[in-house]
């Protein structure tokens, strides 16, 4: 199966990246393509509202940036996995606006599958992004839930929360 991982931690070395790797670990010696995408490294402005990928555009968006990388790859992917740290009860800015430029491609047509990966520094903060994955994700594009990770405190890279990230990605069909 071919993932998409949209990584939405601006920290390369930092909780939600030691998540992701421990995914990443997993789905690969179990046979998976992987491509993780470092969405703060990325140039990607936030959606324009100007329609151009619903009328003259035909499914691409006019602006010029980063996001023209992902598209390929969100196209090919039959799952996506979101993953953030969590500010102010939901994802990154970063990461915000790569889902939103989501909108351009409609329903990428070989998706099927999702999951979220959240890491936080306290508990119980992870509502409003939870909120969003299943209205957005799920709900809207149909998404077959794989499942939500949370970490915070002391769970972020611990041994036992990256032992479950890592046998999440050895059990996916």
């Amino acid at each position: 199966m071919k993932i998409l991982v949209l990584n939405g931690s601006p920290r390369p070395n930092g909780n939600t990246a030691a998540l992701v790797s421990a995914f990443v670990e997993g789905a690969k010696e179990n046979g998976h393509e992987v491509t993780v995408v470092p969405i703060c490294r990325k140039k990607i402005a936030g959606c324009l509202a100007c329609e151009y990928c619903h009328t003259k555009g035909e499914g691409k968006c006019i602006q010029q940036d980063d996001m023209r990388e992902v598209y390929p790859v969100l196209s090919e992917a039959e799952m996506i996995v979101l993953a953030s740290l969590v500010y102010y009860h939901s994802f990154s800015g970063q990461l915000q606006c790569a889902i939103n430029r989501i909108y351009a491609l409609d329903k990428p047509a070989k998706l099927k599958k999702a999951a979220l990966i959240l890491s936080s520094g306290s508990d119980n903060v992870y509502d409003g992004a939870i909120y969003e994955y299943r209205n957005s994700f799920l709900d809207y594009l149909k998404l077959e839930d794989m499942g939500i990770f949370t970490a915070y405190d002391k769970q972020n890279k611990s041994e036992e929360k990256l032992a479950e990230l890592k046998a999440f990605g050895k059990t996916l069909v």
